[in-house]
């Protein structure tokens, strides 16, 4: 017998739906979504199903394809079908396999929700799933908001199996005699998640049996304190941030008053795509000369004199590029920077590369053209020299000095003199552990 009963009373107290509203449920023909979708039509509520061939997996792909259109036959709802070129996608967007699959998916779900009049997408994620999200951002690195995990309900996407656990959704498929596909990609341990599934949780389960309980009331902890947290970084953004022209201004007075510092900086910037490490470096920086500048993808900050300035930058500014850490190759005008990543040293006198400490670098870096002011450290120095002096004792020629691309850090220290001379400070070291190469063509 499913449990009819606690998944309204979930639904009911998450304010997931109405009884008026239709649902689109993602079904991949596992487990969790196949109970999902039983529980959706023992309920009476309006739903259809989609289902995401990814071509991944084979014949396994076209297997889990054929079961999901049979199920949704069978309970007599709308049935949506699409293939996607999953690892070209991911080739072409420079992204993992899953993170392609992720965003394919969205995607796609919320084009058939709205040209079907769905209200809400369903997904059939579990505690375990939520438990499995915290504890990968904890490993990863993250703030408030990942701790919380998956949230029940988050704009169009619900998840009304939250209420469940994974050995829970084990019992109810094995009792009721529930036909499901069996996905083999869930056994590899070449994914993260799955590697905190198979080879980290039983583990903390010989410690606490009832971990996804604990983890379930952890989580609804942790969604507490970050709407207290939200509701006092409103307040500041108020009262710190002030507009003048196209700029928000930041006394540094009122900043360096704020306790804590770091986390209430950190929820300040973050919406203007700042990460946590270059906030560390700008905060680090408010006692310095000012005129230092730090960036985001989108924003620049400058120190001046009593305030911080926070500007956005311009999408037609073509003499500045941005290099996540997960790209391998960025346009700067006829430039093209290439970026790879060694764990032992290697090295050439090839003048078009740079070999830079990993551990050193505030992702997005900038590749721009020179800006007056400009000063670095060249290699095998110990003191800083502007750019326009180093021009000079070069003899670069003026009409050839705006088209030397500077690898810039997201803290503004240069890196790097694009096939010229790299900075002194950003230099590989017997501590060493790990070597970005930067190649310029």
């Amino acid at each position: 017998m499913l449990p009819i009963q606690n998944f309204k009373d979930f639904i009911s107290h998450n304010s997931l739906f109405t009884t008026h509203d239709r649902i689109l449920l993602a079904v991949s023909g596992g487990k969790d979504s196949v109970l999902m979708a039983h529980l959706f039509k023992l309920a009476g509520f309006d739903f259809g199903i989609a289902h995401c061939n990814f071509n991944l997996r084979a014949d396994e792909s076209q297997r889990d394809e054929t079961f999901v259109r049979m199920l949704a036959t069978s309970m007599e709802v709308p049935f949506y079908v699409t293939h996607f070129k999953t690892k070209n996608y991911a080739a072409d967007h420079k992204i993992s396999t899953q993170m392609a699959a992720r965003d394919l998916r969205y995607n796609w779900f919320e084009e058939i929700r709205e040209a079907n009049n769905y209200n809400f997408i369903a997904l059939a994620q579990h505690q375990d799933d939520a438990m499995e999200t915290v504890l990968l951002n904890l490993t990863r690195g993250t703030g408030i908001a990942g701790l919380h995990g998956i949230l029940p309900k988050r704009e169009k996407l619900i998840r009304p199996l939250l209420f469940l656990s994974r050995e829970q959704i084990n019992e109810l498929i094995a009792n009721n005699n529930v036909d499901f596909v069996e996905d083999s990609s869930n056994l590899s341990v070449d994914y993260a998640r799955n590697k905190i599934r198979i080879n980290v949780i039983p583990h903390l389960k010989e410690i606490n049996p009832n971990l996804e309980q604990t983890f379930d009331q952890n989580i609804q902890r942790f969604s507490e304190t970050e709407l207290v947290l939200q509701k006092v970084v409103s307040e500041l953004r108020h009262s710190l941030l002030v507009k003048k022209q196209n700029n928000l201004h930041l006394p540094i007075a009122k900043v360096k008053a704020l306790t804590p510092q770091r986390l209430l900086m950190f929820e300040l910037l973050r919406p203007y795509g700042f990460s946590e490490f270059v906030v560390i470096e700008l905060l680090q920086a408010l006692s310095k000369q000012s005129g230092t500048s730090f960036y985001s993808s989108s924003h620049r900050i400058t120190i001046d004199r009593e305030d911080m300035i926070l500007s956005p930058l311009a999408e037609e500014n073509q003499h500045l590029a941005f290099i996540h850490i997960n790209d391998q190759s960025v346009k700067l005008s006829q430039h093209t920077m290439l970026m790879s990543f060694i764990d032992k040293p290697f090295f050439d006198k090839d003048t078009d590369k740079a070999f830079v400490d990993v551990d050193k670098l505030l992702f997005p870096l900038i590749l721009r053209t020179w800006q007056s002011g400009d000063k670095f450290m060249p290699f095998g120095m110990k003191s800083f020299k502007k750019l326009s002096d180093f021009f000079i004792d070069m003899k670069v020629p003026l009409i050839e000095k705006d088209n030397i691309p500077v690898l810039v850090n997201g803290n503004g220290e240069i890196i790097w003199l694009a096939g010229m001379r790299q900075d002194e400070r950003y230099k590989v070291t017997p501590a060493t552990k790990k070597i970005a190469i930067f190649n310029l063509k």
